[in-house]
């Protein structure tokens, strides 16, 4: 199958013409629990995950970005649910990250009985040992300083263990699982759920190399798609909306 290309279909029967262990990284945000219609499609989540399993090479990851909706009184457990399917079917689950946002669209109501739903879960799911560029953004208060005296951790039986290893405080380091987004600025407009840029090429940067090949099996808008481009990967987009892929391909120029 072509890269850099956009293919109009169901994505559990495109994905069944992708070669075995073809994919490094799969970025992608499903429809879960009727939040949004999608022009009326469904997808067979199952089957979809095991092709995943299937075309996703060792060491490749799924980032698999998605949240529970409330029913009577419950939230519906669709993306714990979802999580242990893939942990069954051989995906090691790397990584519980929290995609933050900066608003919600049903903030709580004082007379309510719950907060403000403003978070979805950000699964990332490892075909053995990932792939890994972490993002060192995270400033340190105490960059260059170095604590007096060791450093000390207890081990199981509750024994102090003294180490020796101290360094200086680098500059940067590893940012914390909690990513926090803007949301409702993206350029593209044209589709219900659109997830950050930023968030895509955050996790592209991360679990990918140049070169690599990206894939969105539920497009969209195509953001994962014009990130990966932009941040010089191949990409592959799966999109069962003619209106969707026309969007896509209008963004991608």
């Amino acid at each position: 199958m072509s890269i850099n290309t956009v293919i109009l279909g169901n994505s559990a029967e495109v994905l069944n013409q992708l070669s075995d262990n073809t994919i490094d990284l799969t970025v992608t945000s499903p429809p879960y629990d009727d939040l949004r219609s999608y022009n009326g499609f469904q997808f067979d989540f199952e089957t979809i995950a095991n092709e995943l399993f299937r075309v996703t090479k060792e060491n490749g990851v799924v980032v698999w970005v998605i949240g529970d909706q409330c029913v009577n009184g419950s939230e519906t457990l669709t993306s714990f649910k979802q999580a242990l399917y893939f942990n069954s079917i051989g995906f090691r689950l790397h990584d519980t990250m929290i995609y933050e946002k900066n608003s919600s669209s049903f903030p709580a109501k004082r007379n309510g009985n719950r907060y403000t739903q403003i978070f979805e879960y950000m699964f990332v799911f490892s075909k053995g040992s990932p792939k890994c560029n972490l993002l060192c953004d995270k400033e340190n208060k105490w960059a260059g300083h170095t604590n007096w005296g060791n450093n000390t951790q207890y081990d199981k039986e509750g024994n102090l263990v003294k180490t020796n290893n101290i360094k200086p405080v680098p500059s940067h380091s590893p940012r914390n699982n909690i990513w926090k987004y803007s949301v409702g600025f993206n350029k593209v407009k044209g589709h219900p759920a659109v997830f950050p840029e930023q968030l895509a090429q955050d996790h592209i940067l991360s679990w990918s190399d140049e070169g690599d090949t990206v894939l969105d099996p539920f497009a969209g808008s195509g953001t994962t798609l014009r990130m990966a481009k932009k941040n010089n990967r191949n990409y592959i987009g799966i999109e069962i909306s003619a209106e969707y892929v026309d969007l896509i391909n209008s963004s991608l120029g």
